[in-house]
């Protein structure tokens, strides 16, 4: 048997969680001499149930901003997560309808879903009915925990099989620890919440006076992307495909594919559709830009490998292609991985060529 320990302030009052914080932070979980606080176990101290007890302060509020008549989006303005934006890095998109409020990912933790909940209830009184996950990497569903908390179990939430099974298996718990470092512990108390409905390309659901559908065209970003699209408003919700001004993790995904999926899904939007990433602004021009620089690194590193080229060069023929060279200068993440995913381009076109 184990219990959670309680930390007492000098006065022998219990203290708040926010001074729990600022002790942990100061000395870890042991060593509290000269702090104001000392850690009292009760009976035995248990690492695990200390992350359930202790929570990260609260995310500041970021107002919403509408897209299109139904749809709404609780801005990102970092690329990548930090101490100070609490790892608010990715955009939150919620759609409005007569039937309820559907929430297409959720943010990086349990205090940046509890912020797009106030944010919503800013914008509307409905309720929240529904949530989509795009995919499984961490900055697009720890949120979860917080709409789970509030609503309860029973809140469907919906994504591809494939990302329910990384999230239930080991990416779930990597990426709840990832997000707690890179934050400083500031998304402390986020539970790995995984979605608990599944859905598939072609599907649809209706909320009131608003279609949801379904699109996946296979490995892209990752094996398991999901895209949304608000039928009504021609706005498609595209998760990490594609970003207006970061470099993307493309570690469990594919170029050719990328390729593919962004053709197909031009394709169906047509060319007054709003593409929204999680990183950056929404644009209609979003595949385009994006893909082209794709290929800027994809093209150069197949050519090499048709050279023969060995892999340690075909980093400087893709700093040469002018579709790279144009965005380096202002991509965000761009010096710390072009590097890896120009050797990543290689080692695919390796496969595709042979």
């Amino acid at each position: 048997m184990c219990m959670k320990p309680v930390l007492f302030d000098m006065d022998g009052q219990r203290a708040t969680r926010r001074q729990i914080l600022a002790h942990l932070g100061r000395m870890g979980a042991v060593g509290a001499m000269g702090t104001g606080l000392s850690l009292v176990p009760m009976v035995q101290t248990c690492a695990g149930e200390l992350v359930d007890f202790i929570e990260g302060p609260p995310v500041a509020d970021i107002a919403p901003v509408q897209l299109s008549k139904h749809v709404w989006m609780v801005p990102a303005k970092d690329a990548f997560p930090t101490p100070e934006n609490h790892g608010m890095m990715a955009n939150i998109l919620f759609v409005v309808t007569g039937k309820g409020v559907v929430v297409v990912d959720t943010g990086a933790s349990l205090q940046i879903g509890q912020m797009a909940l106030r944010m919503i209830k800013k914008v509307t009184p409905q309720p929240v009915v529904a949530v989509f996950n795009s995919h499984f990497h961490g900055d697009h569903w720890l949120g979860n925990h917080a709409f789970v908390e509030a609503l309860g179990p029973q809140l469907p939430i919906y994504s591809l099989p494939y990302t329910t099974e990384q999230i239930q298996g080991h990416e779930g718990d990597l990426w709840r620890s990832l997000m707690e470092r890179w934050t400083n512990q500031g998304s402390t108390g986020t539970k790995v919440t995984p979605p608990n409905r599944a859905t598939q390309h072609g599907a649809e659901f209706r909320f009131g006076e608003v279609t949801l559908k379904m699109h996946f065209y296979g490995q892209a970003h990752t094996k398991g992307d999901l895209t949304v699209e608000v039928v009504e408003d021609k706005v498609f919700h595209v998760g990490d495909l594609a970003m207006e001004n970061r470099i993307a993790n493309i570690d469990d995904g594919s170029y050719p594919g990328t390729f593919k999926y962004f053709d197909t899904l031009q394709k169906a939007g047509g060319p007054d559709a709003l593409f929204v990433p999680c990183h950056g602004n929404a644009r209609k021009d979003l595949l385009l830009t994006y893909g082209t620089f794709l290929k800027g690194i994809w093209e150069p590193s197949l050519a090499a490998v048709k050279a023969e080229i060995p892999i340690g060069q075909a980093k400087a023929l893709v700093l040469k292609d002018p579709r790279v060279a144009a965005r380096a200068p202002t991509m965000e993440g761009f010096e710390a991985n072009i590097g890896k995913y120009t050797s990543l381009a290689y080692l695919e076109a390796e496969k595709e060529y042979f």
